[in-house]
């Protein structure tokens, strides 16, 4: 079995999936970050395929980035009031598996967890 990565996200906020959300995903490397991917999330909070996909996985460190910023925007927050807006989450894959990396946003804070 090879491994893969998955992500959502949902606002809690306002109790819906997040969609719109952009997320780049980077490789953690001795040399800074490697560029792997990016995608925008849909209308379940979801991108549509892994964003890092079966071929494409290596054990390693990684870090999602969420620009959640750009998306409390769109939904009211303003430049003056906005607390969050890069949301970098940092983790490692150790074994071919599945591993999914959610986010739970509000305007104030978020939370992750390993997902199934």
């Amino acid at each position: 079995m090879s491994g893969y990565l998955t992500t959502h996200v949902l606002d809690t906020a306002r109790g819906r999936p997040a969609e719109g959300v952009r997320i780049a995903l980077y490789r953690i490397t001795e040399d800074g970050h490697v560029a792997m991917a990016e995608a925008v999330t849909n209308a379940d909070g979801r991108t549509d395929t892994p964003i890092l996909p079966p071929e494409a996985f290596a054990p390693g460190r990684y870090e999602l980035v969420f620009a959640a910023g750009d998306y409390l925007r769109r939904h009211g927050a303003t430049a003056d009031g906005l607390f969050l807006d890069q949301v970098p989450i940092r983790f490692g894959m150790t074994e071919p598996a599945h591993y999914h990396v959610p986010l739970l946003l509000s305007p104030f804070g978020y939370s992750t967890y390993r997902g199934s």
